[in-house]
């Protein structure tokens, strides 16, 4: 009789990480293959877009706002409240867009996704689609995934516009800021990397948020209880690898791209 091996602080954990990675990876491999599911995509794309559009820009006005009054109270203190409008339009658009727009892709985009695959996976369809030949990650993941990167990568369009139009109006009405001073302090720091590493997280956002709700669906527990505690799993989880991501993400793009001086 074996003994049996002993399991490590953690070893579960890296597992799991593993087993997404794997996922990541034959999704990678996959997109390239034919027939590509292009409706279902489009299927996708426009149920992720109907259910986070309208929380997205209602969540991105108040938090530009916040992020306008605290910094432009905080300006006035220092006397530097001209760069009121470099501060805020910066932070709103390399940090809180992306997070805005992934949070609510894994929250509502994704928990929908992964209560979608695990629904099948109880039923046991996806078993019948690899007996068939078929296999389950084109055809079911790889257009979801796709979906979610798609929709991460315009949302976070949308929620720059209107986080820094919210943090305009509340700067310039609320806090006495000037207009001109507002745009002239933005133009003056502001720079195109910096509008490229938001879509960068965004993208790289939607395909984290995509790939962990697919494989929790994959990977439910039995019967339906099974599948509400893998969507609450997958949205924990997922939140835990953006925020991770975002440290590294930002680490390195501050030490490649020098700031902008006036």
């Amino acid at each position: 009789m074996t003994a049996p091996v002993p399991t490590f602080f953690g070893v579960a954990a890296f597992r799991q990480v593993g087993r997404i990675s794997a996922l990541g990876w034959d999704v990678l491999r996959a997109v390239p293959r034919r027939p590509f599911q292009f409706r279902e995509l489009v299927r996708q794309s426009w149920f992720f877009a109907s259910v986070t559009i309208l929380p997205t820009a209602m969540v991105s006005i108040p938090f530009g706002a916040v992020i306008a009054l605290h910094l432009g109270s905080l300006t006035k203190q220092i006397g530097a409240q001209s760069f009121t409008g470099a501060a805020s339009a910066l932070a709103i658009i390399q940090q809180a867009s992306p997070l805005i727009t992934a949070l609510l892709v894994a929250g509502a985009g994704g928990s929908a996704m992964c209560a979608d695959i695990g629904a099948r996976t109880i039923r046991e369809e996806i078993d019948a689609m690899e007996v068939l030949g078929v296999p389950p990650v084109q055809r079911l993941i790889v257009p979801r995934v796709l979906a979610a990167m798609t929709v991460s990568l315009l949302l976070n369009g949308v929620v720059s516009v209107v986080g820094v139009l919210g943090g305009y109006t509340f700067n310039v009405l609320l806090q006495g800021g000037t207009p001109g001073a507002y745009l002239a302090s933005f133009n003056a720091l502001a720079q195109l990397p910096d509008l490229w590493i938001s879509e960068i997280k965004a993208l790289l956002y939607g395909f984290v948020a995509g790939i962990v709700a697919a494989y929790r669906g994959l990977n439910p527990s039995a019967g339906p209880k099974g599948v509400g505690d893998a969507v609450n799993q997958a949205v924990v989880v997922t939140f835990l690898l953006l925020f991770l991501i975002n440290v590294v993400l930002t680490g390195i793009y501050l030490q490649i791209v020098p700031p902008k001086g006036m």
